[in-house]
């Protein structure tokens, strides 16, 4: 099996130190990888050409925009077959983050803000609940959020050598924080 590298390091230290503070310069980035800024920007356009990169947000305080609420909400559909109409469905509600299509009981797992508990009770029953195929649902309130982090680890380069029975390396190993 032909092994090939999607990223190098330098792409990964790129990646982190993106996934950190997207709004840091190409010069920036530059100095702190050891490359010209048109190198960089070559890398970048490469990365997001490649759909690595897939966009760049803003992370927004849920509280302030009154979406203090967060809850996860299991779906069961009636749905069988690869098309998949009511999650498409679902990812179009505007307090829903996520959809997972899940192995298990369940077919789809959400991730919806709301402002309360009444507004999460609305979602509930007058747009998922109401959304084709949908059978049950099943909510689980978040208390408290210990940890939430969109950022991925990026684990080093892998040579061909480490595919051929060197131990596996923890994500990060040998990088330091940006």
């Amino acid at each position: 099996m032909a092994f090939e590298r999607i990223i190098d390091e330098i792409d990964g230290s790129i990646l982190d130190i993106l996934q950190y503070n997207a709004r840091t310069t190409q010069a920036e980035l530059a100095k702190a990888v050891g490359l010209a800024p048109s190198a960089v920007l070559e890398r970048l356009r490469k990365l997001e050409s490649k759909g690595i990169i897939k966009d760049y947000v803003a992370l927004i305080d849920p509280h302030v925009v009154d979406r203090g609420m967060l809850a996860f909400v299991a779906v069961r559909t009636s749905e069988h077959g690869p098309e998949m109409p009511s999650a498409y469905e679902l990812s179009r509600i505007p307090e829903v983050l996520e959809v997972h299509h899940v192995a298990g009981d369940d077919c789809y797992l959400l991730k919806v803000r709301a402002r309360d508990a009444e507004h999460l009770g609305q979602i509930l029953r007058q747009q998922i609940a109401s959304t084709t195929s949908v059978t049950s649902t099943r909510t689980t309130i978040v208390l408290e959020t210990v940890k939430e982090d969109p950022r991925i680890a990026i684990p080093k380069e892998m040579t061909l050598s480490d595919l051929a029975g060197a131990a596996p390396r923890s994500p990060g190993e040998g990088r330091s924080e940006p």
